[in-house]
Protein backbone atom coordinates (compact mmCIF):
# COMPACT_ATOMS: atom_id res chain seq x y z
CA UNK A 1 0.00 0.00 0.00
CA UNK A 2 1.23 3.47 -0.97
CA UNK A 3 -0.24 6.32 1.03
CA UNK A 4 1.20 9.81 1.43
CA UNK A 5 -0.84 12.98 1.64
CA UNK A 6 0.76 16.37 2.14
CA UNK A 7 -0.45 19.95 1.55
CA UNK A 8 2.44 20.39 -0.86
CA UNK A 9 1.43 18.40 -3.91
CA UNK A 10 4.91 17.28 -4.97
CA UNK A 11 5.34 15.21 -1.81
CA UNK A 12 2.36 13.08 -2.88
CA UNK A 13 3.37 9.96 -4.83
CA UNK A 14 3.10 10.08 -8.60
CA UNK A 15 1.39 7.22 -10.52
CA UNK A 16 4.86 6.21 -11.75
CA UNK A 17 5.63 4.50 -8.43
CA UNK A 18 2.61 2.17 -8.36
CA UNK A 19 2.78 1.52 -12.11
CA UNK A 20 6.45 0.56 -11.92
CA UNK A 21 5.86 -1.84 -9.01
CA UNK A 22 3.00 -3.54 -10.88
CA UNK A 23 5.16 -3.88 -13.98
CA UNK A 24 8.11 -5.37 -12.04
CA UNK A 25 5.97 -7.63 -9.79
CA UNK A 26 2.60 -8.26 -11.52
CA UNK A 27 1.67 -10.90 -8.91
CA UNK A 28 1.56 -8.22 -6.18
CA UNK A 29 -1.62 -6.34 -5.31
CA UNK A 30 -0.59 -2.69 -5.27
CA UNK A 31 -2.93 -0.10 -3.79
CA UNK A 32 -2.27 3.64 -3.90
CA UNK A 33 -4.51 5.77 -1.69
CA UNK A 34 -4.99 9.48 -2.50
CA UNK A 35 -5.43 10.34 1.19
CA UNK A 36 -5.79 8.72 4.62
CA UNK A 37 -9.61 8.39 4.65
CA UNK A 38 -9.77 4.66 3.89
CA UNK A 39 -6.42 3.78 5.46
CA UNK A 40 -7.92 2.02 8.55
CA UNK A 41 -9.94 -0.37 6.36
CA UNK A 42 -6.98 -1.20 4.13
CA UNK A 43 -4.31 -1.68 6.80
CA UNK A 44 -5.24 -5.13 8.21
CA UNK A 45 -4.01 -7.11 5.17
CA UNK A 46 -1.17 -4.76 4.18
CA UNK A 47 2.25 -6.44 4.05
CA UNK A 48 4.35 -3.51 2.83
CA UNK A 49 3.49 0.11 3.58
CA UNK A 50 5.04 2.99 1.63
CA UNK A 51 4.44 6.39 3.18
CA UNK A 52 5.73 9.15 5.38
CA UNK A 53 4.29 8.03 8.69
CA UNK A 54 2.16 5.38 10.37
CA UNK A 55 1.02 6.33 13.86
CA UNK A 56 0.91 3.97 16.84
CA UNK A 57 -2.90 3.86 16.84
CA UNK A 58 -2.83 2.88 13.17
CA UNK A 59 -0.10 0.29 13.63
CA UNK A 60 -2.31 -1.89 15.84
CA UNK A 61 -4.58 -2.53 12.84
CA UNK A 62 -1.69 -3.57 10.56
CA UNK A 63 -1.70 -7.24 11.54
CA UNK A 64 0.18 -8.50 8.47
CA UNK A 65 2.66 -5.65 8.20
CA UNK A 66 6.29 -6.67 7.70
CA UNK A 67 7.96 -3.62 6.21
CA UNK A 68 7.48 0.16 6.27
CA UNK A 69 9.31 2.22 3.67
CA UNK A 70 9.47 5.93 4.40
CA UNK A 71 9.44 8.19 1.35
CA UNK A 72 11.38 10.70 3.49
CA UNK A 73 14.97 10.38 4.64
CA UNK A 74 14.17 11.47 8.19
CA UNK A 75 12.26 8.89 10.22
CA UNK A 76 11.93 10.52 13.65
CA UNK A 77 8.15 10.25 13.18
CA UNK A 78 8.50 6.44 13.15
CA UNK A 79 10.71 6.04 16.19
CA UNK A 80 7.92 5.40 18.71
CA UNK A 81 8.23 2.40 21.08
CA UNK A 82 5.41 0.30 19.59
CA UNK A 83 7.10 0.23 16.18
CA UNK A 84 10.62 -0.18 17.54
CA UNK A 85 9.49 -3.27 19.45
CA UNK A 86 7.29 -4.73 16.71
CA UNK A 87 9.93 -6.52 14.63
CA UNK A 88 8.72 -4.63 11.54
CA UNK A 89 11.50 -3.60 9.16
CA UNK A 90 11.77 0.12 8.39
CA UNK A 91 13.67 1.62 5.46
CA UNK A 92 14.00 5.20 4.29
CA UNK A 93 14.72 7.27 1.20
CA UNK A 94 18.18 8.36 2.30
CA UNK A 95 20.37 9.30 -0.65
CA UNK A 96 17.76 10.35 -3.17
CA UNK A 97 17.66 13.94 -1.92
CA UNK A 98 21.41 14.43 -1.68
CA UNK A 99 22.04 16.03 -5.08
CA UNK A 100 19.26 18.67 -5.03
CA UNK A 101 20.00 19.46 -1.38
CA UNK A 102 23.71 19.87 -2.09
CA UNK A 103 22.98 22.18 -5.03
CA UNK A 104 20.47 24.15 -2.97
CA UNK A 105 22.93 24.52 -0.10
CA UNK A 106 25.69 25.63 -2.43
CA UNK A 107 23.26 28.22 -3.74
CA UNK A 108 22.60 29.47 -0.21
CA UNK A 109 26.33 29.80 0.45
CA UNK A 110 26.84 31.82 -2.73
CA UNK A 111 23.72 33.89 -2.08
CA UNK A 112 25.05 34.97 1.31
CA UNK A 113 28.59 35.61 0.07
CA UNK A 114 27.29 37.78 -2.80
CA UNK A 115 24.27 39.16 -0.89
CA UNK A 116 21.71 38.17 -3.49
CA UNK A 117 18.77 38.61 -1.07
CA UNK A 118 19.44 42.34 -0.61
CA UNK A 119 20.14 42.73 -4.33
CA UNK A 120 16.64 41.40 -5.04
CA UNK A 121 15.12 43.71 -2.41
CA UNK A 122 16.81 46.72 -4.01
CA UNK A 123 15.69 45.54 -7.45
CA UNK A 124 12.10 45.52 -6.18
CA UNK A 125 12.67 49.19 -5.27
CA UNK A 126 14.24 49.97 -8.69
CA UNK A 127 17.44 50.99 -6.86
CA UNK A 128 20.97 50.66 -8.25
CA UNK A 129 22.47 49.49 -4.98
CA UNK A 130 26.20 48.99 -5.47
CA UNK A 131 27.25 51.35 -2.68
CA UNK A 132 24.53 50.22 -0.31
CA UNK A 133 25.49 46.58 -0.77
CA UNK A 134 29.16 47.31 -0.20
CA UNK A 135 28.42 49.35 2.90
CA UNK A 136 26.74 46.44 4.64
CA UNK A 137 28.73 45.12 7.63
CA UNK A 138 29.44 41.94 5.68
CA UNK A 139 31.06 43.06 2.41
CA UNK A 140 30.56 41.11 -0.79
CA UNK A 141 33.09 38.33 -0.52
CA UNK A 142 34.56 35.27 -2.20
CA UNK A 143 34.15 31.74 -0.91
CA UNK A 144 37.39 30.25 -2.23
CA UNK A 145 39.84 29.53 0.57
CA UNK A 146 37.13 29.72 3.25
CA UNK A 147 36.38 26.86 5.64
CA UNK A 148 33.09 24.99 5.24
CA UNK A 149 32.17 22.83 8.24
CA UNK A 150 29.48 20.24 7.44
CA UNK A 151 27.85 18.97 10.61
CA UNK A 152 26.49 15.56 9.65
CA UNK A 153 28.79 14.33 6.91
CA UNK A 154 26.53 11.74 5.29
CA UNK A 155 25.26 11.45 1.73
CA UNK A 156 24.11 15.08 1.60
CA UNK A 157 27.34 16.31 3.13
CA UNK A 158 29.46 14.35 0.67
CA UNK A 159 27.60 15.77 -2.33
CA UNK A 160 27.93 19.28 -0.90
CA UNK A 161 31.62 18.75 -0.23
CA UNK A 162 32.22 17.64 -3.80
CA UNK A 163 30.68 20.86 -5.10
CA UNK A 164 32.38 23.04 -2.51
CA UNK A 165 35.78 21.69 -3.57
CA UNK A 166 35.06 22.89 -7.10
CA UNK A 167 34.88 26.39 -5.56
CA UNK A 168 38.22 25.81 -3.78
CA UNK A 169 36.66 25.78 -0.31
CA UNK A 170 38.36 23.95 2.54
CA UNK A 171 35.87 21.31 3.67
CA UNK A 172 35.68 19.87 7.16
CA UNK A 173 33.13 17.29 8.27
CA UNK A 174 31.60 16.13 11.53
CA UNK A 175 30.31 12.59 11.98
CA UNK A 176 29.25 10.61 15.03
CA UNK A 177 32.45 8.51 14.94
CA UNK A 178 34.89 10.89 13.28
CA UNK A 179 35.11 8.48 10.35
CA UNK A 180 33.88 9.10 6.80
CA UNK A 181 34.70 9.53 3.14
CA UNK A 182 37.79 11.76 3.01
CA UNK A 183 37.97 12.33 -0.74
CA UNK A 184 36.69 15.90 -0.46
CA UNK A 185 37.59 16.84 3.11
CA UNK A 186 40.70 18.07 4.87
CA UNK A 187 39.44 16.94 8.28
CA UNK A 188 36.64 14.90 9.81
CA UNK A 189 35.86 15.43 13.49
CA UNK A 190 33.94 13.13 15.83
CA UNK A 191 30.73 14.69 17.17
CA UNK A 192 32.24 15.23 20.60
CA UNK A 193 34.84 17.58 19.05
CA UNK A 194 32.26 19.79 17.32
CA UNK A 195 32.96 22.72 19.63
CA UNK A 196 36.64 22.55 18.73
CA UNK A 197 35.93 22.74 15.01
CA UNK A 198 33.42 25.61 15.08
CA UNK A 199 35.78 28.58 15.75
CA UNK A 200 37.66 28.05 12.47
CA UNK A 201 34.62 27.75 10.19
CA UNK A 202 33.46 30.52 7.86
CA UNK A 203 30.33 28.57 6.91
CA UNK A 204 28.62 25.95 9.08
CA UNK A 205 26.04 23.68 7.46
CA UNK A 206 23.74 21.52 9.58
CA UNK A 207 22.97 18.31 7.65
CA UNK A 208 22.69 15.72 10.43
CA UNK A 209 19.70 13.41 10.98
CA UNK A 210 17.02 14.25 13.52
CA UNK A 211 17.37 11.99 16.56
CA UNK A 212 16.94 12.31 20.31
CA UNK A 213 20.66 13.12 20.51
CA UNK A 214 20.67 15.93 17.95
CA UNK A 215 18.03 18.25 19.41
CA UNK A 216 19.62 21.72 19.54
CA UNK A 217 22.87 20.23 18.31
CA UNK A 218 23.72 23.82 17.45
CA UNK A 219 22.66 25.87 20.45
CA UNK A 220 23.73 29.03 22.19
CA UNK A 221 27.06 27.52 23.27
CA UNK A 222 27.96 26.39 19.76
CA UNK A 223 26.90 29.68 18.14
CA UNK A 224 29.00 31.58 20.68
CA UNK A 225 32.04 29.54 19.59
CA UNK A 226 31.65 30.48 15.93
CA UNK A 227 33.89 33.24 14.61
CA UNK A 228 32.36 36.70 14.33
CA UNK A 229 30.90 37.16 10.87
CA UNK A 230 30.54 33.43 10.13
CA UNK A 231 27.42 32.15 8.36
CA UNK A 232 25.15 29.32 9.53
CA UNK A 233 22.90 27.18 7.30
CA UNK A 234 20.32 24.59 8.37
CA UNK A 235 19.01 22.13 5.76
CA UNK A 236 18.42 19.25 8.21
CA UNK A 237 15.48 19.67 10.59
CA UNK A 238 14.40 22.65 12.64
CA UNK A 239 14.89 20.79 15.92
CA UNK A 240 18.68 20.66 15.42
CA UNK A 241 19.05 24.43 15.80
CA UNK A 242 18.20 26.68 18.74
CA UNK A 243 16.34 29.36 16.79
CA UNK A 244 16.23 31.78 19.74
CA UNK A 245 20.02 31.64 19.99
CA UNK A 246 20.31 32.14 16.23
CA UNK A 247 18.00 35.15 16.37
CA UNK A 248 20.06 36.74 19.12
CA UNK A 249 23.32 36.20 17.24
CA UNK A 250 21.89 37.80 14.10
CA UNK A 251 20.46 40.75 16.00
CA UNK A 252 23.71 41.53 17.81
CA UNK A 253 25.87 41.00 14.73
CA UNK A 254 27.81 38.01 16.07
CA UNK A 255 26.92 36.05 12.95
CA UNK A 256 27.36 37.54 9.51
CA UNK A 257 24.25 35.80 8.25
CA UNK A 258 22.24 32.62 8.20
CA UNK A 259 20.02 30.62 5.89
CA UNK A 260 17.21 28.31 6.94
CA UNK A 261 15.49 25.79 4.72
CA UNK A 262 13.83 24.21 7.76
CA UNK A 263 12.31 25.67 10.92
CA UNK A 264 11.08 24.32 14.24
CA UNK A 265 7.47 24.96 13.24
CA UNK A 266 6.44 24.49 9.62
CA UNK A 267 4.87 26.34 7.93
CA UNK A 268 6.66 29.16 9.72
CA UNK A 269 3.91 31.35 11.27
CA UNK A 270 3.61 34.91 9.92
CA UNK A 271 4.21 36.30 13.41
CA UNK A 272 7.56 34.50 13.80
CA UNK A 273 10.42 36.97 14.47
CA UNK A 274 12.57 34.92 12.07
CA UNK A 275 10.85 36.57 9.10
CA UNK A 276 12.31 39.95 10.07
CA UNK A 277 15.65 38.80 11.46
CA UNK A 278 18.61 40.71 9.98
CA UNK A 279 20.71 38.87 7.41
CA UNK A 280 18.52 35.76 7.47
CA UNK A 281 17.64 34.06 4.18
CA UNK A 282 14.66 31.67 4.38
CA UNK A 283 13.64 29.07 1.81
CA UNK A 284 10.43 27.12 2.58
CA UNK A 285 11.81 23.57 2.95
CA UNK A 286 12.52 23.36 -0.77
CA UNK A 287 16.08 22.03 -0.74
CA UNK A 288 15.04 18.43 -1.46
CA UNK A 289 12.48 19.25 -4.14
CA UNK A 290 13.28 18.42 -7.75
CA UNK A 291 11.35 17.40 -10.84
CA UNK A 292 13.34 14.15 -10.62
CA UNK A 293 12.07 13.33 -7.12
CA UNK A 294 9.61 10.55 -7.96
CA UNK A 295 11.87 9.03 -10.57
CA UNK A 296 14.51 8.64 -7.85
CA UNK A 297 11.94 7.44 -5.30
CA UNK A 298 10.76 4.80 -7.76
CA UNK A 299 14.25 3.60 -8.68
CA UNK A 300 15.18 3.26 -5.02
CA UNK A 301 12.04 1.40 -3.99
CA UNK A 302 12.30 -1.05 -6.89
CA UNK A 303 15.88 -1.76 -5.82
CA UNK A 304 14.71 -2.35 -2.24
CA UNK A 305 11.90 -4.63 -3.43
CA UNK A 306 14.42 -6.71 -5.36
CA UNK A 307 16.53 -7.01 -2.20
CA UNK A 308 13.47 -7.87 -0.10
CA UNK A 309 12.29 -10.70 -2.33
CA UNK A 310 15.80 -12.10 -2.77
CA UNK A 311 16.30 -12.20 0.99
CA UNK A 312 19.12 -9.64 1.02
CA UNK A 313 19.62 -7.03 3.72
CA UNK A 314 17.85 -3.82 2.69
CA UNK A 315 20.47 -1.26 1.70
CA UNK A 316 18.42 1.60 3.22
CA UNK A 317 17.31 -0.22 6.36
CA UNK A 318 16.87 2.07 9.38
CA UNK A 319 18.92 1.31 12.48
CA UNK A 320 16.53 1.81 15.39
CA UNK A 321 19.42 2.24 17.81
CA UNK A 322 20.67 5.25 15.87
CA UNK A 323 17.31 6.58 14.73
CA UNK A 324 18.23 6.76 11.02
Amino acid sequence: MICVWHPFTEWRPKPLLAESIRARYPEMRVLQLPNYETLPQQLPDTTIFVGYSLRAEQLVHARELQWIHSTAAGVAQLMYPELRQSGITVSNASGIFSVPMAEHTMGLILAMARNFPDSVRYQDQSTWSVQALWDRPQHLTEINGSVLLIVGYGSIGRELARRAKAFDMNVWGVTRSGQGDRRYTEKIFPAWQLNEALPSADYVVIAAPETSETKHLIGAEQIARMKRGARLINVARGSLLDEAALLGALQNGALGGAALDVTGVEPLPPESPLWKAPNLFITPHTSAISERLWLRETELFLKLLDEWFSGEELSNRVDFSRGY
